[in-house]
């Protein structure tokens, strides 16, 4: 494969949640992290997800807060573990994503209701408001992503200090660390700007504690279709974009991504469709508004870093458009770092 490394300029990252994945993603030959989910650290044990469900029930900003400050070890070893794994290499950072509703038990009403309760030490009342307050009919659009760290900047805070003392901690025993963090879900200029303010105060917070500073960056995922049209003014605050390639192609499209098994079999059994949109990008559509936003972006910040972080970046045939495109890396599973090596290669061949 050391012909193919020779030969292509796009750059091969990978989507890693954990230190394991990293060392996987790394002996596969990745460049780096282009997406580490923060809240699968979540459920990696009872004591963490407990303390997640203490968060989500905590009536007040105290009680949550105490909540946030179980997590916060959890999630430094985490990062720790992972920056290490990537010695010399950029790992990209998301901060929490999915609805909040993701994290409670599993059950019938009564279950889920008894289970918090003995977790939390909430009553049944207050339990059974909190599950109804967070039940939503389209919790894909509705509050996950940055909506979250706006609603809750305690969160973002807890997940940027976790970022940013593991950095120096690493830093402190000889890793070369490249921390960049990212923020999903971001529609308006606004939205980025209210998560960069918090990160960057958080990032002087800590820095002036241990007497010690970081290079980093601070981007977002480029997901909503106003998003990529705005690309301009979300430049203006993010040092780079990551489109999130399966979530453009749902807001594009329309698709419920869970739903698109009932209807796409005979979209593609009609010539209706030639490609599921979710397994080869749809360069009509979707790959235009990644070829807009990045031109747009890159007029506003002409050094701004640009790659993809959906199950589009180990497709071949996406692989390549992306390198034509001019983006600068694709993040893909670690095992399916090899292919697109090869097919960003091939693009030059």
């Amino acid at each position: 494969m050391a012909w193919v490394d020779d030969v292509r300029k796009l750059k091969v990252l990978a989507n890693a949640d954990t230190p394991d994945d990293a060392l996987t993603a790394r002996n596969n030959g990745a460049q780096g992290i282009g997406l580490c989910r923060t809240e699968h650290m979540f459920f990696a044990s009872d004591e963490r997800i407990k303390a997640v469900r203490q968060m989500i029930m905590a009536p007040t900003l105290e009680l949550r807060q105490q909540a946030l400050d179980r997590l916060l070890p959890y999630q430094r070893s985490d990062f720790e573990g992972i920056f290490r794994a990537m010695d010399g290499l950029p790992v990209t950072i998301r901060l929490l994503d999915p609805p909040l509703h993701e994290f409670l038990p599993e059950g019938n009403i009564e279950d889920i209701v008894s289970e918090l309760c003995a977790e939390t030490g909430a009553n049944q009342e207050d339990a059974l408001a909190r599950i109804e307050k967070l039940s939503e009919v389209n919790p894909m659009l509705g509050f996950r992503g940055c909506r979250l760290g706006i609603s809750y900047p305690e969160l973002t805070e807890m997940q940027a200090r976790a970022i940013f003392e593991a950095a120096i901690a690493m830093t402190n025993q000889g890793v070369q660390v490249f921390p960049e963090i990212m923020v999903p879900l971001v529609g308006t200029p606004q939205e980025l700007g209210h998560q960069v303010t918090l990160i960057r105060q958080v990032a002087e917070k800590v820095f002036a504690n241990v007497g010690k500073t970081i290079g980093y960056k601070v981007g977002t995922m480029i997901e909503i279709p106003r998003a990529a049209l705005v690309a301009d003014e979300i430049a203006e605050q993010a040092e780079f974009f990551s489109f999130g390639t399966n979530d453009l192609t749902q807001m594009t499209f329309g698709y419920s991504r869970d739903d698109v098994g009932k209807f796409i079999p005979v979209y593609l059994a009609q010539g209706i469709l030639q490609h599921d949109p979710f397994e080869v990008l749809d360069q009509r559509g979707v790959g235009e508004l990644v070829k807009f936003a990045t031109e747009r972006g890159r007029k506003a910040r002409p050094n701004l870093k640009v790659g993809i972080c959906g199950e589009h970046g180990g497709e071949p045939s996406s692989v390549a458009f992306f390198a034509k495109a001019g983006l600068d890396y694709v993040s893909c599973s670690p095992f399916r770092v090899p292919i697109a090596r090869l097919a960003a290669a091939q693009v030059l061949v």
